[in-house]
């Protein structure tokens, strides 16, 4: 994949403190031949609270663009996001991907900014971002003072892992659409509730959920880098091939201070069944929100609230 040589971003620059290609071949001491990527990031903030966000399958970074402009603009965060490998500026190494690979990533992302303190990072992890975020907490969890897991899963056998028959059918059609407003109407309808792209947008009453988010999802797509066909088959791989099992939970709930998980019971990807059972794995002290009339893009969906329980988790752990 050719990175992009102006790497637009839809963030504001009043924010930024540091972006670039973080270089994960280089970093690693790995050989071209074996593997060769770059990690695409945005630091935004400059606060003592150090927020870092894990996006889910097929994905850019600017599906953070309501926790960015929120948190990049106060005063007590620093908030960091990037495009996993295969997708948005990032590059696409041969697949196919694992969540673990991919959490290696994350690990040299952080080394290469510098955060790497004990008890350092509030990891916010969303859908296949969540898997890669179990699979960072058992690896570095001495540096995560928070974990906060929405609308993902813990994994299993490959059709263990296969979202319900909606959510395959459309994430297979979507790997060949080409024509933009066809592929934004089939991501709205498998990430949000029907019902709710009907109702009247809260920023703009005077436009549906769907008109606003349609321009949203529009100018996004402008500015993306068009994913590979390699990229797309083989997130999708990292996403069926993931599995924590039930004792490596309950490790993870022991070594992280303050887990909470969160998910939307309307989702058509990842079931609300799938948090419940991290839920039972980790035990009592994990806690477990269940958002009703949500669907799968639930920080999008719900952004102030979403916002405020980040924040809310934040604090939480600080006291625990």
């Amino acid at each position: 994949m050719t990175l992009s040589t102006e790497r637009t971003t839809i963030f504001s620059n009043t924010t930024l403190t540091r972006k670039g290609l973080c270089p994960v071949t280089v970093i690693k001491g790995q050989e071209p031949a074996i593997e060769s990527h770059s990690l695409y990031y945005e630091l935004h903030g400059t606060g003592p609270e150090k927020i870092l966000c894990i996006m889910g399958l097929n994905s850019s970074s600017f599906s953070w663009q309501h926790q960015v402009e929120h948190f990049g603009a106060l005063e007590k965060y620093s908030i960091l996001v990037f495009d996993n490998r295969g997708v948005g500026h990032s590059s696409a190494p041969r697949g196919p991907y694992t969540t673990s690979g991919m959490s290696e990533d994350v690990i040299t992302l952080l080394e290469h900014i510098g955060w790497t303190e004990e008890r350092q990072l509030h990891v916010v992890g969303v859908s296949m971002g969540g898997m890669v975020a179990q699979e960072l907490a058992t690896r570095i969890p001495r540096r995560i003072a928070s974990l906060l897991l929405s609308v993902t899963s813990a994994g299993g056998h490959i059709w263990n892992n296969l979202p319900p028959w909606n959510g395959v059918s459309t994430l297979t059609r979507l790997t060949f659409v080409k024509d933009p407003a066809v592929k934004v109407k089939m991501i709205m309808d498998m990430v949000f509730p029907l019902s709710w792209l009907a109702e009247p947008s809260a920023t703009d009453p005077k436009v549906t959920n769907r008109e606003a988010q349609t321009r949203l999802y529009m100018n996004r797509i402008l500015v993306t880098v068009p994913q590979t066909l390699m990229g797309t088959l083989s997130q999708m791989a990292a996403g069926l091939s993931h599995r924590v099992t039930p004792d490596r939970l309950r490790q993870i709930a022991n070594d992280i201070p303050h887990i909470v998980l969160v998910t939307g019971d309307e989702d058509n990807l990842v079931p609300p069944q799938c948090s419940e059972w991290i839920k039972q794995c980790m035990g009592p002290k994990v806690r477990l929100e269940k958002w009703e009339h949500t669907g799968h893009a639930l920080q999008i969906q719900r952004p102030d609230r979403f916002n405020a329980l980040v924040e809310k988790v934040i604090e939480e752990s600080r006291r625990s």
